[in-house]
């Protein structure tokens, strides 16, 4: 693999209100199932460490669950409440800093993505503005004001425990289909209250989200909000079609209190809409005026989905398309998943120009992500 475009953009430092970071990298959130019980160990605290000693300017770190009982999809992913799971969180953090690295948790609630016969609490069921999955099938009622509510409280709790302990800023998980975003789709939301209606009206629980989060942290500290148009299992999907859409939706969230837009795409290379070379972080950028982070298959030949479907984990590729857009301003800040889950020194063999040694992603990474 060989790069002909200098790294050195990727190396600038940024500063984006409080946040200030060394360089550009950012490590994306990427799910492990690694705590049990919900709580992170010494292992998690080693593995965001060796990112940060190679050079990753602000980690995000896998998606963590608040404190609701339906919050969680999974065995092993790590809980962001209660004593033991923010002790755990509070060694990554110290370790990310004594190696010189930023880290925001990234806190979520995966909505109706939740089995109730798989996972951690099995009388907990499923939650969702109107008890659809999303393909549109019912599986509980649809959630009260009241509920909604308390959901809103736990998020504000999460970001006020963020911190107190340390971390250098928060992202909101309302991506990929999960509870935030099942309230901004037409297929999991037909409300028909103050929670449902056009795209806009649809934004009001995240919103109130944001609004308990940046209650909680004060005026200054970085609030992140991830989102996309993608849907798991729907990669065509689009909350706004058009560029004037997507102007009106992220204009609700930024005043709400959002600070850095996170735009989850597949691929990042891809335009966003037909005219233009902008990719999804592009349009955010220039929408909002605010900083953006891309993301989608940065350092990779495939996305991953192919890894799936196809089988096929990612040969390491060249980032000049990336680093082209960098230098124009397209974005501000670059999200790196499976390149670093495989290679912890990713970042550190692109700086010193050792593409050379840069290593593929495998299906195998799955099973140990160390």
């Amino acid at each position: 693999m060989t790069q002909s475009n200098s790294a050195d953009v990727l190396f600038k430092p940024f500063e984006g209100g409080r946040l200030k970071l060394g360089n550009r990298i950012v490590m994306a959130p990427m799910t492990r199932s690694f705590s049990p019980a919900g709580a992170p160990g010494p292992d998690v605290a080693s593995y965001y460490r060796r990112r940060a000693e190679n050079g990753v300017g602000l980690i995000i770190t896998e998606g963590t669950v608040i404190n609701h009982p339906a919050a969680a999809a999974d065995h092993g992913v790590p809980h962001f409440y209660g004593e033991e799971a923010l002790a755990g969180w509070s060694q990554v953090v110290r370790e990310v800093h004594a190696a010189g690295g930023k880290i925001a948790p990234q806190i979520w609630h995966t909505g109706m993505a939740r089995e109730r016969e798989k996972f951690p609490d099995s009388t907990a069921s499923p939650v969702g503005p109107s008890g659809l999955s999303l393909t549109g099938e019912s599986l509980s009622e649809p959630l009260t004001v009241e509920e909604i509510r308390d959901i809103v409280k736990a998020y504000g709790q999460a970001a006020a425990d963020a911190k107190r302990i340390g971390f250098d800023a928060v992202e909101i998980h309302g991506a990929h289909g999960y509870l935030i975003d099942q309230f901004f789709w037409n297929v999991t939301n037909k409300r028909t209250d103050e929670y449902g209606g056009n795209l806009i009206e649809r934004t009001r629980f995240a919103v109130e989200v944001i609004g308990a989060v940046r209650a909680a942290v004060g005026p200054g500290f970085p609030v992140i909000f991830r989102f996309s148009q993608w849907k798991a299992g729907n990669y065509g999907e689009k909350l706004a079609a058009t560029p004037e859409e997507l102007e009106r939706f992220l204009a609700v969230l930024s005043n709400a209190g959002v600070d850095i837009f996170h735009a989850s795409t597949r691929r990042f290379w891809e335009p966003e809409f037909a005219g233009s070379d902008l990719n999804l972080a592009g349009w955010a950028r220039k929408l909002t005026g605010k900083p953006s982070i891309t993301v989608g298959s940065v350092g990779l030949d495939s996305d991953v989905a192919s890894l799936f479907t196809a089988g096929k984990g990612g040969q390491a590729a060249g980032i000049d398309n990336l680093i082209e857009r960098l230098e124009r301003g397209e974005f501000d800040l670059v999200a790196v998943g499976r390149a670093l889950l495989s290679d912890p020194a990713w970042a550190a063999k692109i700086r010193d120009g050792r593409t050379e040694e840069l290593l593929p992603f495998t299906r195998e990474d799955l099973a140990t992500l160390k």
